[in-house]
């Protein structure tokens, strides 16, 4: 499989089509991760990514982050198998009974709006429970995103036993919710509308640390 290599920081300084490709992040670490950076006043969120690992211990999905807020938008995978972890601005939600497997692709939806303060999960397709977090107040500033650590700071404070260890693939974050039907074909993985905010077949990112960047594997079920 051709891949490559990227041990120390490189940027794409012009977006890059990423359609086939995935991230991978192959050891634990307290470093290495995917940083990309927004400046948006988001009322609503729905972030979508596809994910594998074998991890059995808690590690991070995605993690978005202000100055003054570390967790404002965290997507958190816990150690017991069936559950996942929803922070935004800094208020949790835990989501159980859902369906993951461990070496098996997955895709995994997360949506949230000011207005009502609602967060849910879909996993592979399936919706959790609807669940209240943060309402009143947008995600408003200058935004980093890692991929693979955990952010307890803005940009930093990461731990090695929350990194990810596995692969990551078709990333893309709207400002706005997805709806169920937009969410099916997310998984699906077809017709629906790439993401506003972050779109995986236009992608500006900047790579730290040991992450490569390979060939999709067949992903069917």
């Amino acid at each position: 499989m051709l891949f490559f290599l990227l041990l120390v920081t490189s940027c794409a300084a012009t977006p890059q089509n990423l359609s086939g490709k995935m991230f991978t992040f192959p050891q634990e670490t307290n470093t290495a991760h995917v940083r990309l950076t927004s400046s948006q006043n988001l009322q609503a969120v729905t972030v979508c990514l596809r994910f594998f690992t074998d991890l059995k211990r808690h590690h991070s999905l995605f993690s978005l982050a202000l100055p003054s807020l570390d967790n404002a938008f965290l997507l958190f995978k816990s150690a017991n198998l069936d559950s996942f972890q929803m922070y935004v601005r800094n208020t949790a939600a835990n989501f159980e009974g859902l369906d993951f497997k461990l070496n098996k692709w997955q895709s995994v939806c997360a949506t949230w709006d000011a207005a009502s303060g609602l967060a849910q999960l879909w996993v592979d397709g399936k919706p959790s429970s609807r669940k209240f977090t943060s309402s009143g107040s947008n995600i408003n500033g200058p935004i980093i995103i890692a991929l693979g650590q955990e952010q307890d700071s803005h940009g930093g404070g990461f731990d090695v036993k929350q990194s990810f260890v596995g692969m990551m693939s078709d990333l893309h974050m709207w400002d706005y919710k997805l709806s169920p039907c937009e969410i099916r074909k997310y998984t699906n993985g077809h017709g629906y509308a790439n993401g506003n905010v972050l779109n995986w077949n236009s992608l500006e990112f900047q790579i730290i640390g040991r992450v490569l960047i390979e060939n999709q594997q067949n992903t069917c079920q």
